[in-house]
């Protein structure tokens, strides 16, 4: 069953980032591919996520997503810097 999926990026103001969003609803995977700067918040639907987000200047990047009640965090800093986050 699917659900809303949030997420919300923030650390330093002005700090961008590439992201890749694989989103999954009924065993099907979408990518959405996203170029953004701090503080940004996306929402997707599906049953589970999966992303890779990259630092593309210096600064603090914090990411969490949302599901329900399960909810991931991670940060990482610096520029070429990346990350890995999901939620089920």
């Amino acid at each position: 069953m699917s659900q809303q999926i949030k997420v919300e990026v923030s650390g330093t103001q002005g700090v961008t980032f590439s992201a890749d969003w694989h989103v999954i609803q009924d065993n099907e995977t979408q990518t959405y591919q996203v170029e953004g700067q701090v503080p940004a918040d996306y929402t997707f639907e599906g049953d589970s996520m999966q992303a890779s987000i990259k630092v593309l200047n210096e600064g603090q990047l914090n990411v969490t997503v949302q599901k329900g009640g399960n909810r991931s965090r991670s940060s990482t800093h610096g520029k070429g810097s990346t990350l890995s986050i999901g939620v089920r």
